[in-house]
């Protein structure tokens, strides 16, 4: 078993319509044995920024608050927000600088431009390759199953209230199929003038 399945997670980032969405599950589990079931996996990193981290549940936390350290190091020197595209960069610059003892993540960034309001999606793994997509990125546990649900459901440019509930099934049905994650979910929907967040109710077994 990979060490990156330790902990269980399920992550997916979809883009709408001048909106983006990322969700993911809430459990921590050791293996078969669930230990949480409201464990943070989302990070907001600016105004509409988010990064989703799933692996090592130590490094998910300590990678987490690198970031944060980091997004507002960069917002005071700078004097201006950091955009998605920037702070990708700055997730596959810190993820490589380990590529010798990795972090045993897989982030997923999740974004509007500061300026522009343009939506961003993008993951990498854990050396840091980037991968920046038009439509929706998957990580986890339970890829193979989200990557089946997504290209099912997704549909391009979609409105707030359809990309929720395309993502909210796709992560939903996904996570039923994986032993590893699951317990409920949280969706994040960020658009030009408000962030929404939901959780979802899930199976308990």
């Amino acid at each position: 078993m990979s060490i990156l399945e330790y902990n269980g997670a399920s992550v997916v980032a979809m883009k709408g319509k001048n909106c983006v969405a990322i969700a993911a599950d809430k459990r921590l589990g050791i293996r078969f044995q669930t230990v949480s079931c409201d464990f943070q996996k989302i990070f907001p990193m600016g105004k509409k920024l988010f990064i989703g981290l799933p692996g090592l549940a130590t490094d998910v936390q300590t990678f987490a608050n690198e970031m944060k350290f980091h997004t507002k190091l960069y917002n005071l020197s700078e004097n201006r927000e950091l955009s998605p595209k920037v702070f990708l960069s700055m997730v596959s610059s810190f993820l490589y600088k380990k590529r010798f003892g990795p972090w045993f993540i897989e982030p997923v960034v999740a974004g509007l431009d500061p300026k522009t309001d343009e939506p961003f999606i993008a993951s990498t793994d854990l050396i840091g390759c980037p991968m920046v997509t038009d439509d929706f990125v998957v990580s986890g546990t339970c890829t193979e199953q989200l990557y089946g649900m997504c290209e099912t459901l997704f549909k391009p440019n979609m409105q707030p209230d359809e990309l929720f509930e395309c993502i909210s099934q796709a992560l939903l049905n996904a996570q039923d199929r994986d032993a590893y994650s699951g317990w409920g979910g949280v969706v994040y929907i960020v658009e030009p003038n408000k962030i929404t967040k939901r959780d979802l109710k899930a199976r308990m077994d």
